[in-house]
């Protein structure tokens, strides 16, 4: 019997690791579908940033409640899961608690040091869930994630990680009634910090009802980490993996510096100085400017995509949001991530991405939303993953001026005056100083 539990248990293992690795990599194929950027400078700056804003959650802390309540969270949900690999051993090799002998009294420490974990998170996911569903925090009930499945992603996994650490408590605490009960294949141990506490509701339980429920928690604990662990690449909590590179990978320009394009630069100096023009030009090459769709946008930006976190700490920043227009920074890393992930099944389908009549930019981004942004880069400032929605927008926005003339009058008439005058106003050169013996 133990045998064919190995069996199954080891053939489980296989298939969620395999299933894991294929998402992963698809959506690792699917983030180099974007433009080739550099962003190996300055080591140091990155590896603080990712030190400080990644493991350190140092963004959140502008709300200091909610940023230790996500530690607990972030932080004890990924130190808890090290017991995985005492769990998947002893599924493997039909121990119990295989590590107890080796670690001694250490091992009640380590057992103990997540429980203490296990119950931070629990108690930090039910105030999450009241944030979201109860007191309603206006940018977790904001027009995006009204209905639908980014609202129930979101509780999806705060109702997961409740059961998962209800489970591991529960395991413990039945598991310490059978060390006393002297149950075979139960290691005895010291009481461990927190289950000790629910030990009292298992007592006077017989043997079998006991193994029964040790047992049932045991493989739903760890068939719900396999089951967590292949929901993680569809959900919005892929940032618990993505926010590393993607805090390595940040900019670090000075914020509101924004990026020449330097095809538009050389045509300019060609024109200045035609000697530097190179002789062997590609007369019939066709430039594109901007972004249309994601395989325009960088590798970054799709990484970007795949790393928002749906916090809504951008859209709450954002003026343009706040003052009613339609601009969302959240929305637009959303739209970004759905037109990736549809491209990305083109592909599967495919072999290769075969035209679908729709693009990133009007089938999913408005003209209307990308005119709203005053780049003022208040959502790059806010975002805790280090995130540029602005870095996208603006893209858009230069395909919908250089490639389709799509601007409004007022944005024209300034083209104009820097054309003619090499500056906004209609004042000439030569007379832009005239105010000064008025």
């Amino acid at each position: 019997m133990h045998i064919l539990q190995q069996i199954c248990f080891t053939l489980l293992s296989l298939l969620a690791v395999f299933l894991f690795a294929k998402k992963v990599n698809e959506i690792r194929r699917n983030i180099l579908l974007g433009k080739d950027e550099d962003l190996n400078d300055q080591k140091n700056i990155r590896w603080r940033n990712l030190l400080l804003n990644a493991l350190g959650q140092k963004k959140m802390f502008k709300n200091p409640m909610v940023a230790v309540l996500h530690i607990f969270l972030y932080v004890g949900f990924i130190i808890i899961n090290v017991e995985i690999i005492e769990i998947i051993l002893d599924g493997i090799s039909g121990y119990h608690r295989l590590f107890a002998p080796m670690l001694g009294s250490l091992y009640n420490v380590f057992i103990g040091i997540f429980e203490i974990l296990a119950f931070l998170v629990l108690v930090s996911c039910i105030i999450f869930l009241v944030r979201r569903n109860i007191t309603k925090v206006k940018r977790l009930n904001m027009g995006e994630l009204l209905g639908g499945w980014p609202r129930s992603d979101a509780n999806y996994i705060l109702l997961f990680e409740i059961v998962l650490m209800t489970l591991f408590l529960t395991m413990n605490a039945v598991d310490l009634n059978l060390q006393i009960l002297g149950s075979e294949h139960y290691t005895i141990t010291s009481p461990f910090w927190i289950s000790q506490f629910f030990q009292p509701i298992f007592a006077g339980m017989n043997e079998t009802t006991l193994i029964a429920i040790e047992r049932f928690c045991w493989w739903a604990h760890i068939v719900g980490i396999f089951v967590f662990m292949n929901y993680l690449p569809y959900s919005k909590h892929l940032h618990v993996l993505l926010a590393f590179p993607n805090a390595y990978y940040a900019k670090l320009d000075n914020r509101g510096k924004m990026t020449n394009m330097k095809d538009i630069q050389n045509e300019v100096l060609y024109m200045m100085q035609p000697e530097l023009a190179p002789t062997n030009m590609d007369a019939n090459a066709v430039l594109k400017f901007g972004a249309k769709d994601v395989q325009d946008l960088s590798w970054k930006n799709l990484m970007d995509a795949y790393s928002c976190t749906e916090c809504g700490r951008c859209s709450a920043a954002c003026p343009a949001n706040q003052t009613g227009k339609k601009l969302s920074p959240r929305k637009i890393m959303m739209d970004s991530r759905d037109r990736l992930e549809e491209v990305g099944r083109n592909i599967n389908a495919n072999k290769e991405f075969k035209d679908d009549s729709k693009t990133l930019l009007h089938d999913y981004i408005t003209v209307e939303e990308l005119r709203a942004c005053t780049t003022c880069n208040a959502c790059v400032e806010e975002c805790p993953v280090s995130i540029s929605p602005l870095d996208i927008i603006l893209q858009l926005r230069r395909n919908l001026v250089m490639e389709e003339s799509n601007a409004p009058q007022e944005w024209n008439s300034m083209f104009i005056n820097i054309e003619n005058n090499m500056a906004p106003w209609k004042f000439s050169p030569d007379d832009r100083d005239a105010w000064v013996n008025a």
